[in-house]
């Protein structure tokens, strides 16, 4: 009860306002582990769940919270979402205590197939953030006045939200990039 005190008629994880629950965060040590949250949240956090990625939004500003058991299940369902560019940019940010990160991956599961957006080149290879690509078409960049040539190799790219989109630097500058004009190198 002192978590659904304590949230002020929000879900600490999502920041909807509705009816909140009571939920432990497992955790192998004895600690205070729970969080209210709303039903939406409480269904998508079961394991095998399927997630709906726009419902986590909320997360941008859990993971910063104070609680430290909001910080665990805030990381945890990040760590679920990593496939979705938000996400994975917002991982790359957070901190967590060596503590609450071990207790972060104690019992951390690995995403479902079922659950992952996959990305795919031009010739149908997975693409994952940090892969290199090779440019298949000369692309007019807007707005920057110049043209990315065919054979132009981009290195380290982010997957976004979209699975037919990725952001890169070309020549110094972030553009997104049509997966179809991809090839990975």
């Amino acid at each position: 009860m002192q978590a659904i005190a304590r949230a002020d008629g929000r879900c600490e994880l999502c920041g909807a306002r509705t009816e909140l629950r009571a939920f432990e965060v497992p955790s192998r040590a004895p600690r205070d582990a729970s969080i209210a949250i709303c039903d939406a949240c409480e269904t998508q956090l079961k394991s095998g769940a399927a997630l709906e990625p726009s419902h986590w939004r909320g997360l941008e500003s859990a993971i910063w919270s104070e609680v430290p058991a909001v910080q665990v299940a805030s990381y945890r369902m990040l760590e679920r979402l990593r496939a979705e560019g938000w996400a994975s940019a917002l991982l790359d940010q957070a901190y967590l205590a060596d503590e609450l990160l071990a207790w972060a991956n104690e019992s951390h599961e690995a995403p479902a197939d079922d659950e992952r957006v996959l990305v795919k080149d031009s010739n149908g290879a997975l693409l994952a953030d940090g892969d290199a690509v090779t440019l298949i078409k000369d692309l007019d960049v807007k707005g920057a006045g110049f043209t990315a040539k065919r054979g132009t190799l981009v290195k380290s790219i982010r997957l976004t939200d979209d699975p037919r989109h990725v952001e890169a630097r070309v020549n110094g500058i972030a553009i997104v990039l049509k997966t179809e004009f991809l090839k990975k190198a």
